[in-house]
């Protein structure tokens, strides 16, 4: 009754394979694991903390105007191009 459970003298080829390859799986699954969460917490300090909200194109074109980059009469003239385009 005492040998009813006893394989031979160690494991056969199939045992080592096994533990093998679990061994394998379980390192890449661990270091694929660490790569993501270093990736995620990487972008996440890569994000600017004040991000503007999306902006129309006329609060752009205001914006352009405010900075001198444009002159008020560019400014007219594509505010018009811009209204007169829309749906």
């Amino acid at each position: 009754m005492a040998m009813m459970f006893w394989y031979g003298d160690g494991m056969n080829g199939w045992g080592w394979f096994a533990m093998s390859a679990g061994m394998v799986l379980f390192w890449g699954l661990l270091i694929t694991v660490a790569v993501m969460l270093f990736r995620t917490l990487d972008r996440a300090g890569e994000r600017p903390s004040g991000s503007r909200p999306s902006m129309s194109a006329e609060q752009i074109l205001g914006e352009r105007l405010a900075r001198g980059e444009i002159d008020e009469e560019e400014y007219r003239r594509r505010l018009t191009a811009l209204r007169s385009s829309e749906p």
